[in-house]
């Protein structure tokens, strides 16, 4: 499948996930990112576009107070930055300046560069205050280890396989648009108008166990089952027709 219709069927799927994603190049510049992650942290649209400088950025959230008072805020951007260009794999949640807490999960790809995953946990972490101020009977081994769980399992919850297997895979344009299709938690496909499946991020098994882990090539009603698709062929219609449509299914 060409990279252009590929990069906005991966745009369009981006916009519907609640976990905001950027992905820098080897030169620290902007190559993707979906507008959750303009909306988390209130970048303007010249920190979004691709080629904006991560310094910029850093700089930007630094004088916003994303990262709390700084005695020297050039020396907390240049610290950033100094980093980033390790390009290691990292995990880390802080609370934000408003109060709410992120996870942070940042993986380095094989061509230079990183992908970056912000997850708000705010409520996640409410929980695991209620559990403390309410469980005072349990002893203090207990709930170190239900907090090491929690931060193990959010960690596990995070990785995504499929990033693993395109930074093996991924090149140039089309390897960052494969990338955000597979790292994405959705199913993320194209069908023509024979409802058959010309592309797919290969996630529908995920989401539909029992379902093919391939579906290319599969028509619509073989690879999500009769009933499944039975129910969601009248929203397909109207969206070969040129209608915007949005269907649940559970």
């Amino acid at each position: 499948m060409p990279a252009e219709p590929i990069d906005k069927l991966t745009r369009a799927g981006l916009s519907l996930i609640q976990q905001a994603l950027s992905i820098f190049d080897s030169d620290l510049k902007l190559a993707v990112c979906n507008p959750r992650y303009q909306a988390m942290f209130g970048l303007p649209d010249a920190l979004v576009t691709p080629g904006a400088s991560f310094e910029d950025t850093i700089r930007f959230l630094v004088e916003a107070g994303e990262y709390g008072p700084q005695n020297d805020p050039d020396d907390a951007v240049r610290h950033r930055v100094e980093t980033a260009r390790a390009f290691q794999p990292h995990y880390m949640e802080r609370q934000r300046a408003n109060g709410r807490w992120i996870s942070v999960e940042g993986a380095p790809l094989a061509q230079g560069g990183w992908v970056t995953v912000y997850t708000d946990i705010t409520e996640i972490k409410v929980q695991e205050q209620l559990l403390r101020a309410r469980s005072e009977e349990l002893s203090d081994q207990v709930l170190a280890h239900a907090e090491r769980l929690g931060l193990a399992n959010r960690a596990l919850a995070s990785t995504n396989a499929a990033l693993q297997e395109a930074k093996r895979e991924l090149t140039e344009i089309e390897a960052r648009t494969r990338l955000m299709t597979e790292m994405a938690p959705a199913h993320i496909a194209h069908l023509d108008r024979d409802l058959v499946y010309t592309y797919s991020n290969k996630r529908l098994s995920a989401l539909m166990p029992g379902a093919p882990g391939n579906v290319v090539g599969l028509h619509a009603s073989v690879a999500l089952g009769p009933g499944t698709f039975a129910r969601i062929l009248p929203p397909m219609q109207r969206a070969l027709a040129g209608e915007a449509t949005v269907c649940e299914i559970t």
